[in-house]
């Protein structure tokens, strides 16, 4: 069964209370008049609620429900391998990866020797594939990677990576059929389709665009610099210094 007709949903402390699938689009199209700092860097969880057992933006409560259930009428069982991750999160997953705990890789999947590369070439290595910490659109509740639960036994191990997706990869029928009939009809949009120099391409990652722009819109070089700045992040120094270019390069999305 879907994950579709199971998912429970609640509200975080202080989160603002969904009425309906309307209300809830309301708020989050309300909410470029003031989205705090907090929210911006995935610093707080006020704005979320638990769908399926993961946190998400309330305002898309009902479209992701609904473009579930599109999913499910086709055999697809869409699931969520990702939504909400808070600045803590990436900022571990950032030092994990720069001091050498997890596995930074190129464009040909070959693992990289960080200790060969400059602290400016770790950064890009490490921003090609993964999210400076608040800056991630993640932190906003309103992009998820996804996958069709449908496709795969129990045991299944996600890797999120571009063979899983393209050509006869295992969830290339679903992301197939989302291009072909469902994301141009929605309000959802894949913020990383193109390889722009910047990011590389993630088909799995979906963004719902009336909410994800005005987040956006809002996240500036001075907001993210100041929330790094009492960061314990490693390389904080280069980071800082080059801090325009790569919010040029690899954090302002231009869809």
């Amino acid at each position: 069964m879907s994950k579709c007709a199971n998912k429970v949903l609640s509200r975080r402390a202080n989160a603002p209370l969904l009425i309906g699938c309307s209300a809830g689009i309301n708020t989050g199209m309300q909410e470029h008049l003031n989205i705090d700092t907090e929210r911006l860097t995935g610093s707080t969880e006020t704005h979320l609620v638990t769908w399926s057992g993961l946190l998400v933006h309330d305002a898309v409560v009902g479209p992701l429900t609904n473009l579930c259930q599109q999913a499910a009428q086709r055999g697809f069982d869409l699931r969520l391998c990702s939504s909400f991750r808070s600045f803590d999160r990436q900022l571990k997953i950032w030092n994990d990866k720069m001091s050498g705990l997890r596995p930074v890789y190129d464009d040909s999947g070959a693992r990289l020797d960080l200790t060969q590369l400059t602290e400016w070439q770790q950064v890009q290595a490490v921003m090609r594939w993964s999210a400076l910490p608040g800056a991630s659109r993640h932190h906003w509740g309103t992009d998820f990677d996804i996958y069709d639960a449908a496709a795969v036994d129990a045991s299944y191990q996600i890797q999120l990576v571009p063979e899983e997706v393209e050509g006869s990869g295992v969830f290339a029928p679903f992301h197939d059929w989302l291009d072909s009939s469902v994301l141009a009809a929605t309000d959802f949009y894949r913020p990383y389709a193109k390889d722009l120099g910047g990011i590389a391409p993630e088909r799995w990652h979906i963004s719902y665009r009336p909410v994800a722009e005005n987040y956006a819109a809002q996240l500036t070089v001075a907001v993210l610099a100041e929330r790094l700045e009492g960061a314990d992040i490693l390389h904080k120094a280069t980071v800082l210094a080059n801090l325009d270019e790569l919010f040029q390069r690899y954090i302002s999305v231009k869809n």
